[in-house]
């Protein structure tokens, strides 16, 4: 039997390495559950098969870059059709979570976030913060301090600064 071509076997290898945490950028964009619905996985399958086609010209690229990115400009180009949802981020507008997941999930800079989207830096700011405004739990009647001072701590009340679940 003959081997697949050295390019399917490397695609097949980042497939396997990155498939888990591409699935959970797609599951947070279209608010569906952590594990991933319908939605996550179509959008996810999209990113992957334009990924594979460009495979040879990749060589030398990150190809978990190159897939994040077809897979935020499919979900930008049909974000109108994942309006609520499930998953944490549902309360969130679709270009809301977008920026909240490349700036707080993927960690991309604000400057990078922008140039990817083909939005202005200020533009980006804004989403951001409306979308932690949006998520943010209201302030408790009695706030806690956390320090001798009685001064809340760097991160807030509880001294436990606020991620997306699954962020490292």
């Amino acid at each position: 039997m003959d081997q697949p071509p050295w390019h399917y076997r490397e695609f097949e290898a980042f497939v396997a390495s990155a498939a888990g945490r591409l699935l959970r950028v797609a599951a947070l964009l279209t608010a569906g559950p952590e594990t991933g619905d319908a939605a996550a996985r179509r959008l996810l399958t999209g990113a992957l098969a334009r990924t594979y086609a460009d495979w040879r010209r990749l060589r030398g690229e990150d190809p978990y870059d190159a897939t994040r990115q077809e897979l935020c400009a499919a979900f930008a180009r049909t974000g109108r059709r994942h309006h609520g949802g499930v998953g944490v981020l549902a309360p969130l507008s679709p270009p809301e979570r977008l920026v909240l997941v490349l700036r707080s999930y993927e960690g991309l800079a604000e400057e990078v976030t922008a140039a990817r989207l083909g939005l202005s830096p200020d533009r980006v700011r804004t989403r951001y913060h409306r979308a932690v405004a949006v998520l943010r739990p209201t302030a408790p009647a009695a706030p806690a301090t956390d320090g001798p001072s009685g001064a809340p701590g760097p991160s807030g009340p509880s001294g436990a600064s606020r991620r997306l679940p699954g962020a490292s």
